[in-house]
């Protein structure tokens, strides 16, 4: 039986951040294995078909394949920072903010960022849909320093990748939008320790090798 469990992931994948952020910040620690996308180990599809990362294997075998899920069995566990900490009322606001987040936006974020791979795709045009999210993320951080009240939820971290995913796209045309409470957010994010730990960089994982223990010491 395995000491850790065992996490398949992919540094610069935004979902895969997520499953990194809540196993940090929990504390959890698991075997990394980072995949290389084009050149997925058959470990990994042979626990989980679906082909795509996170992948969580915990230790009695049962797999994770989801990365609200890792990220909601990760902070269950263990949740110093208080990332669970609301009310039913405030918790299916956010839910519906990251539901948001992982539907209309992501739609048009591949899009707008990867327009060669879609038939017919506008990068213009996505861009244009994918503000609104964005515009209704600015005016919620106009009241509140995150996006429930003055801490960082699990809601900002789920959410977090996905707009800097956005924004590296075109970085002078994001700085230039008018959003500073969402500009100013996002660089919150981007400068915390938790995500610069969650960013190392790792080589990729072979078959028959032990991953890293992660988070790190």
């Amino acid at each position: 039986m395995a000491t850790y469990p065992i996490l398949y992931s992919f540094r610069r994948c935004p979902y895969a951040m997520r499953a990194r952020l809540a196993m940090t910040v929990s504390q959890q620690v698991c075997e990394l294995r980072e995949v290389v996308l084009r050149d997925k180990p058959q470990e990994m599809l042979d626990v989980s078909p679906k082909g795509t990362v996170p992948v969580l294997v915990q230790v009695d075998g049962s797999i994770l394949e989801e990365s609200l899920e890792i990220m909601m069995w990760a902070l269950k566990q263990h949740d110093p920072d208080g990332w669970l900490r609301f009310n039913s009322a405030q918790m299916a606001n956010l839910q519906t903010l990251v539901a948001e987040c992982d539907g209309h936006f992501k739609h048009h974020l591949d899009r707008y960022k990867y327009a060669q791979r879609y038939e017919d795709a506008n990068a213009q045009e996505h861009r244009t849909e994918g503000s609104k999210f964005l515009e209704t993320l600015n005016h919620q951080l106009s009241k509140t320093t995150y996006l429930c009240d003055q801490q960082r939820s699990w809601a900002d971290m789920a959410i977090a990748p996905f707009v800097r995913q956005f924004a590296n796209t075109d970085k002078p045309w994001f700085e230039a939008q008018p959003w500073p409470h969402l500009q100013t957010w996002l660089a919150d994010f981007l400068e915390s320790d938790i995500f610069l730990q969650i960013m190392g960089k790792y080589p990729q994982w072979k078959l028959g090798e032990i991953g890293p223990l992660f988070p790190s010491s």
